[in-house]
């Protein structure tokens, strides 16, 4: 009689649990770079574990949570072989939409899901996220990797997370802040970010055709490197500003562009003018805008033009604001100012042409 087990099993289904724990073990150094005091416990519980008691000595703690994922620049990662960047978008898209209302990043966790399970893509992939939380100043507490052979293919993946911050009630940011003449403070984006890409990927790789490996002279590097170039991490430098000087709000510019991100922090009866002239954007943008003849209101709504974070502070802040940007290696600029347009009008919007 045979012994050979010819029945189903979850290996022949395409689910390999042998090759999912083996990428635990190899993610296992990333995760312990990212730890907090607070963090209790280690990788492979059933949940993170964090000492809510370290909140003690808030008056009125307000909890900031967020979630997101970095949208089908995924494709590109996966078409390089590239995936120890990724991440970095990942914990940049969640973690400085927390910081926004001025929280402190406490920890985040993430979810892989992808085709087939190979160890050491899913590692490089936590590597990046944990290098990212390094970035952010919060740990990564835990996550999860779903294997879903038949729905995905084996080379197919697609990352998540999400986070919590935390910040003092009184010490909340946001529309309620903002007065006439503050000024708006551009910070610098490092490229692309991680929004736009499927219209980035329809012109220069659909459309055009355009070789990710191929050298591109006015970027000075391959496409794809410049594609895959990982989203700046704001957090430490917009807690940075808190510390140093007043702060009114921040904006984090990411699906929808500049001016409609801007104006979800705007209160009624009040204006945010942004003067274009006040920065070039980088030449990638430019690339995007000839290549797909993309008109640049589609441009503006869909990219983040070359700003990724806007800070909102009284004119006797600027100086220091700046100063203090710049110290931590951060290009940013006076990019415009707050206007009283009356009680009925309210947004933001992008005025001259670019320098």
């Amino acid at each position: 009689m045979s012994s050979e087990t010819t029945g189903a099993s979850y290996a022949s289904a395409g689910v390999d649990i042998e090759a999912g724990d083996r990428a635990v073990e190899l993610m296992k150094e990333w995760v312990k770079k990212t730890r907090r005091p607070e963090v209790l416990g280690g990788l492979g519980g059933f949940a993170g574990l964090f000492d809510a008691s370290a909140l003690k000595r808030y008056e009125r703690p307000l909890l900031a949570s967020a979630t997101d994922g970095v949208g089908t620049k995924v494709d590109i990662a996966r078409r390089l072989g590239v995936y120890d960047t990724i991440g970095h978008d990942l914990v940049a898209m969640v973690m400085d939409d927390i910081v926004v209302c001025g929280a402190e990043p406490l920890f985040m966790t993430d979810y892989i899901c992808v085709g087939k399970v190979h160890p050491e893509r899913v590692a490089a992939i936590v590597k990046g996220i944990a290098e990212g939380c390094v970035l952010a100043g919060c740990a990564l507490v835990g996550g999860e990797t779903a294997e879903h052979p038949g729905l995905l293919g084996e080379d197919d993946f697609d990352v998540a997370g999400a986070g919590t911050g935390v910040v003092e009630a009184d010490r909340l940011l946001g529309p309620d802040r903002i007065r006439t003449g503050d000024a708006v403070i551009a910070m610098a984006a490092s490229g692309l970010h991680s929004n736009g890409y499927s219209l980035v990927r329809h012109v220069l790789l659909d459309r055009a055709g355009l070789p990710l490996e191929a050298h591109v002279e006015d970027l000075g590097r391959t496409l794809g490197e410049e594609l895959l170039e990982p989203t700046r991490i704001y957090s430490l430098d917009c807690l940075a500003l808190i510390r140093t000087t007043e702060v009114h709000a921040f904006s984090h510019v990411t699906g929808g562009g500049l001016a409609a991100n801007l104006a979800r922090v705007i209160p009624d009866g009040l204006h945010a003018v942004v003067d274009r002239s006040t920065w070039t954007p980088a030449p990638v943008f430019d690339l995007v805008a000839k290549t797909g003849d993309v008109e640049r209101l589609e441009l503006e709504k869909t990219l983040n033009m070359g700003v990724g974070m806007i800070a909102i502070v009284p004119e006797e802040s600027v100086d220091v604001a700046l100063a203090t940007l710049a110290d931590r290696g951060l290009d940013a600029w006076v990019a415009g100012e707050i206007t009283d347009r009356g009680e009925h009008t309210t947004g933001a919007a992008l005025v001259g042409d670019h320098g």
